[in-house]
This record gives C-alpha cells, structure tokens and sequence, in this order.
C-alpha cells in the first residue's frame, strides 16, 4: 500500500478536483458497466481517492475513455497531474520532454494536453497537422509568463551571436526567437552541445544557475521563477531532515541553487521517478509540485513519500470535467500562425535530434554554486 504523508500539518491539498459531481449533472451514472470498466482503473488509485468516492470519479473517467475511442485521440498528461487524471485517462504519462517526444510521433488525430499552454503549443507545434485541445484556458505558467518574444529580440540586440537556450516553459514566440529548446532533463546536454564559451539560458533563472555549476560556460540568465519551485528553502530541508530522519530528499532544477546542492538527488520530474523505482528508499521527499509524489508512488507502494504542500495553480486547473467537455465539444483548440511554427519547430527539433540517454539526467549535489549574470 502507498503511504502519504504531509509534511505540514496546515497542507490544504484537496481530496478531489472541485466540482467533480459533474458528472451527474452531465447525465453521467455509475452504472454496473461503468463499474466493470472503471474497477481494474481504481485499482492503481485505491491509495489516494477512497472507495465510497470513485462512484464520483468513474463516470467521467469511463466517458472520456470512450470519448478518446470515438474521436482518436490521445491524452498526454503531465507528472504534476493528479491521480484520477494522470493514472486513469493519460495515454502517455512524463515530463515536458517526453510528452514533447510523443506528441511528435503519435498517430491519433486529436491531442488533448493535460498539462499547461505552452505544453499544447508544443504538441501543436510538433504535430501541426493535429488538432490540439487544452481542457482549460487557466492553465498558464509563471515562467512562460516571465517573458515575451519581444524580449528574447532585445536581448539578442544585446549580446549579438549568443547561442540563446529556450527552456521548454515558455510560449511559441519566445521559442521561435531561440536557437535550441530545452528541458529540465536535457538542459546540460544542451548547453554543452553548442559552440562558444558563452551560452544565454531563458527564462528559468534557477535552472541555469544550476546548470552553471555543472559546466565551464559563461552562463546568462534571465530572471523568471517557477513560483511553485522558488519556495523551497534551506530551513524546509532542515526541518525535513530532523522531522523525518533517514529521508532521501530530491530536488526539481528549478528550485534555487543552495537547495540543489542541499539536496540528495536532483532531476527533472522523469529523473526523480527514475531515482525512486531504481533505489527504492524507504522514505522519500520530491522537492517538486505535490501531485507528483501520489503519481510515483502507485508505482512504488513500499516507499513512504513525505508530501511538500506546494501545488501549481495553473496545473490544477486541468480536472476530469473539462477534459470531457473539452473532447465532447471539442473546445478549447490551440492554434499557432504557420510562420511562428516553422520557426519555434527548428528549436524544438535540434533539442530533440541530440542523442537520447539511457537513463534521465540528474545534476549533482553539494557543487558550489556559480556565479551567473541575471539580465
């Protein structure tokens, strides 16, 4: 059996999505088929939502699954999904880069993104020719909010013939100024791939000052911040550690640098779920978005994850509602012009076109940090 536990005794991380009884004000019943259908399901969740709720959930997961059915489509969702979302509807399940991998090789017609904007732009961008859905127009990101394609043109204005690395957490424009995407997996792969000793990284200012500390590269930052990840600190690691002795604690890149190096482990999401099915520890801390640690461990039920209380607003705008509504009326397309694809596709696919590892990349911990020019 998975065991969760919060580290805060305050956390406020909600049972279910709100507004899950639309499913009977959609006409949705649990019915004895809906039962068969659903029950192998529930067993990957009976952890985390209990028995005498699933009759809430089931509806509209067996829905949307026949929905996906009728229509061709694919739901790609993303780590920081919760359960019912990421275990229950998610043909294909990770982290930005390999929900980006799938969306470029899928062969269904419709791509719904359970995930954020710039995900669905992504996948739109890999696969123009598919139609893209995003169930909720909420589903933002403080990082892709922290710069524009206007700045990425005055910052090469700047520093003429730069390599300028995109983080994948940004908008279509900003990735059709850049030379080459990457993510929290790849990101020293990348900055190591390119020529020169100088190397500009947007807009992740903590990803690339962790990445400076793992290169020679004269890195130049930009200053956006994930909002979930910047809130880790030192003290919490402190607290971790003395509230729960012998925990491995894994950090995302995105969080500042002095809790990187304080960290046991540090990985993008992909990295982290690898570190745990690999090493099996008997109790873990994520330093990441709090679905996260439900996810992994289904997958993992003989490790005790210590829950961090940090949710991503934006990610939790995506809900099994309006997934459904989003296929049955498919609603909510994403659209990219021709010229900003062409463009944004020439970064994506020279990220991707580097060689695959074996195993997700992980940053190691305890480095000095490194100094980094934050523009």
């Amino acid at each position: 059996m998975a065991t969760l536990i919060d580290a805060r005794a305050d956390c406020d991380i909600p049972t279910r999505p709100a507004g899950i009884d639309a499913a009977a004000r959609r006409g949705l019943r649990y019915t004895p088929e809906v039962k068969r259908a659903t029950d192998p399901l529930y067993g990957r969740v009976k952890d985390f939502i209990p028995a005498m709720e699933w009759p809430l959930y089931a509806p509209l997961i067996h829905a949307i699954n026949a929905l996906k059915a009728e229509r061709k489509a694919v739901i790609l969702a993303h780590n920081y999904m919760t359960s019912e979302i990421f275990h229950c509807v998610g043909d294909f399940r990770g982290d930005s880069l390999q929900l980006a991998q799938e969306a470029a090789r899928t062969d269904a017609e419709i791509i719904v993104q359970a995930g954020v904007h710039f995900m669905a732009e992504t996948s739109k961008i890999l696969a123009p020719e598919k139609t893209v859905l995003i169930p909720s127009l909420k589903a933002g990101c403080s990082l892709a909010a922290s710069i524009t394609g206007a700045d990425v043109r005055l910052i090469k204005q700047r520093f003429p013939g730069v390599p300028i690395v995109t983080y994948v957490n940004t908008s279509a424009d900003v990735k059709a100024e850049s030379d080459i995407c990457c993510t929290s997996s790849n990101a020293l792969q990348v900055v190591e791939s390119l020529p020169g000793d100088t190397v500009i990284m947007l807009p992740d200012e903590f990803l690339a000052k962790n990445v400076a500390a793992h290169t020679r590269k004269r890195i130049i930052a930009w200053h956006g911040r994930c909002e979930v990840h910047e809130r880790f600190g030192l003290e919490e690691i402190a607290q971790l550690r003395e509230g729960f002795p012998g925990a491995h604690i894994l950090a995302h890149p995105e969080c500042p640098p002095e809790v990187a190096a304080a960290a046991d482990f540090v990985g993008s999401t992909a990295a982290l779920a690898h570190y745990v099915a690999a090493n099996k520890p008997g109790r873990v801390v994520l330093l990441t978005e709090c679905s996260m640690s439900g996810n992994v461990a289904a997958d993992n039920p003989d490790v005790e994850f210590i829950r961090p209380c940090n949710l991503c607003p934006h990610m939790k705008q995506i809900t099994l509602e309006n997934i459904y509504d989003a296929l049955l009326h498919m609603q909510h397309e994403v659209l990219v012009d021709p010229d900003t694809i062409a463009r944004a596709k020439g970064a994506i696919t020279r990220m991707l076109a580097l060689p695959r590892p074996t195993a997700p990349a992980a940053f190691k911990t305890g480095l000095a940090l490194a100094e980094v020019e934050v523009i």
